[in-house]
């Protein structure tokens, strides 16, 4: 009996490890969706690693921020087949699933404001507006840094309103940062999809979070200012996270601090599984005096609020404010420090190689 536990043991490390993410799988996704693509596509797409639109990033909606790249909506359906199949071997099911709920808002939100307007809640200046912002499933724009079939050093990018997907490979070595995720409305409340909130936990978790500090705690946890209008290290913005701020881990007690875990996991498992246990058994070496949360606003839904988690290797950072200041549009992100585009990977690769 037990040699018969063990070889099924064995059998399941044989299968999980047939189905762990390397760069030789997101190598062969990412030739299979370029293999599905005509001239025309495969022209807009393939891009020099060099180019410096790489390491530029926006999540504004397309009629603001043209991108570069192929446009998604343009893809063949084989290409869209081949898109999903790379998006699961990028992301664990969380992942991809906020992912592709994030492409079906903007056709909600513009479906929104059209009802609005017909029902004379929106006038007619705000609907021409609207309709200049090209919110739709398809305006969505994919980009190949590099060729994946014969350089060591490539990347790609996914991107548009509300969505920055970042990959960035080095030799056998990969990063995703930074991966930004926004949701508007954070909760549908109109329509066929009503009650749709594609980023639900990374709200919930931080009201549950700064809710369950004692009333010290919770003065030392928030910070004395306005909610940001945004991301305090949104594109274009001078302002950095250098200070650590708000509470550390350290000050927890045990169910607080499993809080904060589950927030922090709720970023870090959008990821597919093996590189989030990276991630996690860095986060787990780290002394829990490093670890800082802080949050600005209200405490309950529905009002502005922001929050931070600051930790020596990565940040997060959560947003929402919305359509007057209603607390229902979603801005967060991911970001390893000193490795956005792979700053950190490239930089040790080139080292690790040179001549």
């Amino acid at each position: 009996m037990k040699n018969i536990l063990t070889l099924f043991a064995l059998f399941l490390l044989s299968i999980s490890y047939g189905f762990t993410q390397s760069v030789k799988e997101l190598q062969k996704s990412t030739l299979d969706l370029i293999g599905t693509f005509d001239e025309d596509i495969k022209s807009q797409a393939m891009l020099s690693f060099a180019d410096s639109m790489r390491t530029q990033w926006t999540n504004l909606p397309i009629g603001l921020a043209p991108r570069t790249g192929a446009r998604f909506g343009d893809f063949s359906d084989e290409s869209k087949l081949k898109f999903h199949r790379l998006l699961t071997t990028m992301f664990s099911s969380q992942g991809y699933l906020k992912s592709f709920a994030i492409l079906q808002l903007d056709d909600i939100l513009h479906e929104i404001f059209e009802i609005g307007y017909e029902k004379g809640e929106v006038n007619e200046n705000t609907i021409k507006m609207v309709r200049t912002l090209d919110w739709d499933y398809g305006n969505y724009f994919f980009a190949v840094w590099g060729d994946p079939s014969v350089d060591a050093i490539w990347g790609l990018k996914f991107e548009g309103h509300h969505l920055s997907i970042n990959l960035s490979v080095a030799g056998d070595t990969y990063s995703m940062t930074p991966l930004f995720m926004g949701t508007d409305p954070a909760e549908v409340e109109v329509t066929q999809y009503s009650g749709l909130r594609a980023l639900s936990k990374e709200e919930d978790y931080g009201f549950w979070l700064i809710n369950a500090l004692n009333p010290d705690q919770k003065t030392k946890a928030t910070l004395s200012r306005e909610v940001p209008g945004d991301i305090l290290t949104a594109p274009g913005s001078e302002q950095r996270l250098s200070e650590y701020q708000g509470i550390p881990a350290a000050e927890l007690d045990e169910k607080q601090a499993k809080i904060l875990h589950y927030l922090i996991e709720e970023y870090i498992g959008n990821l597919e599984h093996e590189k989030s246990e990276k991630y996690l058994d860095i986060l787990h070496s780290v002394d829990p005096s490093e670890v800082y949360f802080a949050w600005i606003g209200k405490y309950e839904p529905r009002t502005p609020h922001y929050y931070v988690i600051h930790t020596p290797h990565f940040i997060i950072e959560y947003d929402n404010v919305g359509f007057m200041n209603n607390g229902n549009h979603i801005h967060a992100i991911w970001r390893e420090k000193g490795n956005d585009f792979g700053e950190d990977i490239l930089k040790k690769h080139r080292m690790d190689h040179e001549h």
